[in-house]
């Protein structure tokens, strides 16, 4: 099922002393499911992501039941290395959380030293239609510099 919502938008927030991060009203409530979970990703260093625990649930379920059809059928017994690999980063990649009142996000101990900030740091939250994105600030400046000479191009070539 595609996500819901398309989010947007660049806020700038501060990481508390106990690694709390307060989500705007309408991030938070676009990254939760019915159950008020929601699931927080490794994506790159300086980086993770929010999203609908139910909606990234149903895509990894539909994945990992395709590679384990690929493992029982033989078709992946020279890519085992590669399989390893993925497993690997599945098994690190992503939790469950739950925000505290409705908007509030305590960064997990796995997912602190990844996002590489520290208590009393500003990040920057960035709608990415589809996720919540929360960046350090270093990371971000340098992803915009990279990034913001292709939006022409990435923005015709999505909407053809």
């Amino acid at each position: 099922m595609p996500p819901q919502t398309f989010i947007t938008g660049e806020v700038r927030r501060t990481v508390d002393e106990r690694f709390r991060v307060s989500l705007p009203a309408e991030m938070a409530e676009a990254v939760t499911d019915d159950n008020g979970q929601t699931i927080i990703s490794k994506e790159r260093y300086g980086c993770v992501s929010l999203w609908r625990a139910a909606d990234w649930q149903e895509r990894i379920d539909a994945g990992v039941a395709l590679i384990r059809q690929k493992i029982e059928a033989g078709r992946m017994e020279n890519r085992y290395g590669e399989v390893q690999r993925l497993g690997r980063l599945l098994s690190t990649r992503h939790q469950t959380v739950g925000l505290a009142n409705r908007s509030r996000l305590l960064v997990p101990d796995e997912f602190r030293s990844f996002l590489g900030v520290g208590p009393n740091q500003d990040v920057m939250l960035v709608g990415a239609v589809i996720c919540v994105e929360i960046w350090n600030i270093d990371a971000w400046v340098e992803t915009l510099r990279e990034d913001m000479p292709e939006f022409g191009p990435l923005f015709l070539q999505l909407t053809e």
